[in-house]
């Protein structure tokens, strides 16, 4: 689990990649649910804070791209 500080240092396509990455651990925990071998269901919830983490703050920066290129065309 990576602090909201080590989220913000990286850039919006390593935030996505990461995202997805951990998309496919959220996968894997959920077919371990399924077949009985989970031993923390905790690990989902915590897996899908993580990934709600990463995209909250790759779309901050896509908005702040966004805005610094709405004031560059002014």
């Amino acid at each position: 689990m990576a602090t909201i500080q080590e989220l913000r240092e990286l850039s919006a396509t390593e935030l996505k990649a990461r995202a997805v990455e951990l998309k496919g651990t959220m996968f894997e925990l959920q077919s371990k649910l399924n077949t009985g071998v989970l031993d923390s269901t905790a690990d989902l919830q915590k897996t899908k804070r993580d990934i709600a983490r990463c995209l909250t703050v790759a779309r901050e920066k896509e908005l702040a791209a966004a805005a610094q290129a709405g004031k560059a065309k002014e």
